[in-house]
């Protein structure tokens, strides 16, 4: 091995290192735990084959967690592209200050899931304010929570305000790359804002778009907090996701094994659809003429 083969592995022995404590190990780990019954305390280990994927797949709980999520994709990740994209917009056009607006907007992402959580609950309860002024304004109760209908807008629309600051950061320096000439001569040509900003903006942001995209797809197969935090996965697996039905299955239940199963068959479930939609997404970059 030579003196830069050495002063390379040296430098990259920490991540190493950290993939192995962090990722392969425990990856190993839950592959063993789903083919096995143990439960978390018991000292006996089974081993079952693949009796808990085939519960898991006939499992209607599973099922919900595969739809739910779904329904959580196709609404939260139009919420976040819409929102993260007026927030570039607005800060991209500012004359100044635009490193401090950016500061505010992108403070919602480092606020606490749960704090957040805790907020909306009590904002959204029975006696809560805006329930309050419905009830006494237009005699209207709206169980906001318990309603399956809005439940899963609010808990998106949660994320979406969450997220936004982060991935408008990114849209910023997308819009930043434009070469200004472009629009110059779409002015000349008297093309319209709307025009100009579906026929130039929209396709020159796709390396920003494109990141974006994938980033809140992966957010998507992965809600916990809120839904923990709101409504425990009700109501009637409403908004049971992958990670909601894990847990219970882990820690209430204390059936570790069948819960890796699940994890697992995520895992593969979410990898898989990021897969097709980055698929999607490329032809249309190719179409716009990226490679």
């Amino acid at each position: 091995m030579t003196k830069n083969n050495k002063i390379g592995w040296l430098f990259s022995a920490p991540y190493l290192i950290f993939t192995i404590i962090f990722f392969l190990l425990p990856l190993f780990w839950s592959i063993w735990l789903a083919v096995t019954d143990w439960n978390m305390i018991s000292p006996n280990i089974n081993f079952v084959g693949l009796e808990n994927f085939v519960d898991a797949i006939k499992s209607p709980a599973v099922h919900s967690a595969f739809f739910v999520t779904y329904e959580f994709l196709l609404v939260f990740v139009p919420m976040a592209m819409v929102l993260s994209m007026i927030v570039a917009l607005l800060v991209h056009h500012l004359p100044r200050l635009k490193g401090l607006f950016m500061v505010v907007f992108f403070l919602p992402y480092l606020s606490s899931g749960v704090v957040t959580s805790l907020i909306v609950k009590g904002f959204l309860s029975y006696n809560g304010p805006f329930n309050s002024w419905l009830r006494n304004s237009f005699d209207i109760n709206i169980n906001w929570i318990q309603n399956p209908h809005t439940v899963i807008p609010i808990i998106s629309l949660m994320i979406a305000w969450k997220m936004s600051g982060y991935y408008g950061l990114i849209l910023v320096s997308g819009l930043q790359n434009i070469n200004g000439e472009i629009y110059e001569s779409a002015a000349l040509d008297g093309a319209s804002s709307w025009k100009t900003f579906w026929k130039i903006t929209f396709p020159m942001l796709y390396p920003a778009f494109y990141t974006v995209m994938v980033l809140a797809i992966g957010i998507s197969f992965g809600i916990f907090t809120e839904v923990y935090q709101l409504t425990g996965g009700g109501p009637n697996y409403a908004t049971n996701t992958w990670q909601m039905e894990i847990y219970n299955q882990a820690f209430q239940n204390l059936n570790s094994g069948y819960a890796s199963a699940i994890a697992l068959i995520s895992s593969v479930v979410t990898f898989a659809s990021i897969g097709v939609i980055r698929k999607l997404l490329e032809k249309w970059g190719r179409h716009n003429g990226w490679s």
